[in-house]
């Protein structure tokens, strides 16, 4: 399909989308746990066969981002109307929703009726957590376009994974504080992934919760009304629950726990990615400077851009929140994580190699700089003596209590 603008000198622009048929590799996601079933039983019921999904997600994907590469390129400007009018692009949001609740269907089945070993269990289960956490990626694009339809969808596909919380977190909490101390899902300089799920899953649960309960109290309703947005998911995500307990048996529990809980921490490691120990600097009024590209990382790699809806494009994504997932751009200079994010997050998951990867980026983007970087308040002296900062500690003796409080009034 040709798009067609005119530039505002009468110049006439014609483009033609190159991705337009490589978004349908978003739909790999939620088909991978399904074909690896049916491969279950086409390889005579080998149960090693189930742990494909997390070879796919860890070891295919960056091996495939390598041999791919990266692609910088953006479309015209003056196109970009056209293509968030391009019904084609939205379409794929829904077909990938109604995949993944397929595949999580299938899974369900597929456990609560046969017998496996409890290494096969567990690693399914995991790999069809992590690609349903693709639900939250769904939700993540159609809960920032302004049709209510594709908001009750994006409420839809975080019930999913039990996450019903999400969209209003992100839109109204952490797209507001990102790159911030006070932002819970945005990760510090020093802090490992660990630290910070144990800081970010809460810490969303309860800014959710806090952002929604003022938004019906300023309607005139209560937090337990049918109006709230999150209760609603929840309820969606329970009922789902006890339907597979009733049919299936107890058996479905451990699945159902492990499935929620490994979604929401793919969730996690993004997020963990996406703005580690980036800051957006104080004004003299008091207020943080404008979210800039600058304040997320950024990736070009083609595949893992592809399958996750452009997500990793995420610079632009936070400085440009309503721009559709195909129009969202490069820009030159942005700070660049290493890998696409299946293979960040293989890094993240060993914290000292993270760190010795990660936080030399980071110095060269704050130009050595680490007041202009998030730290870590637990790591904050270790790291500022290591980077040539031990003065700036004696400068600063209230920035532990000034960060605490700010998380706690924000998270």
């Amino acid at each position: 399909m040709e798009f067609i603008a005119q530039t505002e000198d009468g110049r006439t622009v014609r483009y033609i989308d190159g991705k337009r048929y490589l978004w349908l590799a978003s739909l790999s996601g939620p088909l991978i746990p399904m074909l690896t079933v049916a491969a279950y039983f086409l390889a005579g019921r080998q149960p090693a066969v189930l742990t494909f999904p997390l070879i796919y997600i860890f070891v295919i994907i960056p091996i495939l981002d390598v041999f791919f590469g990266e692609d910088q390129h953006n479309p015209p400007e003056e196109v970009v109307p056209l293509m968030a009018e391009d019904q084609y692009y939205r379409v794929l949001l829904y077909v990938g929703l109604v995949l993944l609740y397929a595949q999580f269907f299938v899974v369900a089945w597929f456990i609560g009726t046969h017998s496996l070993p409890w290494w096969a269990y567990l690693t399914l289960t995991l790999g069809t957590g992590f690609t349903s956490a693709l639900a939250i990626l769904v939700g993540h694009e159609l809960g920032h376009k302004n049709s209510v339809l594709d908001r009750i969808a994006a409420q839809i596909a975080t019930g999913l994974v039990g996450y019903g919380h999400f969209r209003i977190e992100h839109n109204r909490g952490h797209h507001v504080s990102v790159a911030t101390p006070e932002d819970c899902v945005s990760a510090r300089m020093g802090e490992s992934i660990y630290r910070f799920a144990a800081r970010e899953i809460p810490g969303a649960v309860r800014r959710g919760w806090i952002l929604e309960k003022e938004r019906l109290e300023r309607l005139g309703k209560s937090a337990w009304s049918l109006q709230n947005e999150i209760l609603l998911s929840w309820a969606l995500t329970a009922a789902i629950a006890i339907s597979l307990v009733a049919t299936f048996g107890l058996v479905l529990v451990p699945f159902l726990i492990i499935h929620y809980v490994y979604a929401w921490y793919g969730l996690t490691q993004a997020n963990y990615v996406e703005h580690y120990g980036l800051l957006r600097q104080m004004l003299p009024n008091g207020r943080y400077e404008p979210t800039q590209p600058r304040h997320s990382w950024n990736t070009n790699h083609k595949y893992s851009n592809l399958i996750s809806f452009h997500l990793q494009r995420h610079s632009d994504h936070h400085a440009h929140a309503s721009r559709p997932y195909q129009a969202l751009r490069d820009f030159p200079e942005l700070p660049q994580l290493p890998s696409g994010y299946p293979g960040c997050f293989g890094l993240a998951a060993i914290p000292p190699l993270w760190f010795k990867v990660m936080d030399r980026r980071l110095l060269a983007w704050a130009d050595n700089d680490i007041t202009k970087i998030n730290v870590d308040p637990s790591r904050r002296e270790k790291l500022y003596r290591k980077y040539g900062q031990p003065d700036y500690i004696q400068d600063r003796s209230d920035v532990h209590e000034v960060v605490l409080t700010q998380d706690m009034r924000a998270g």
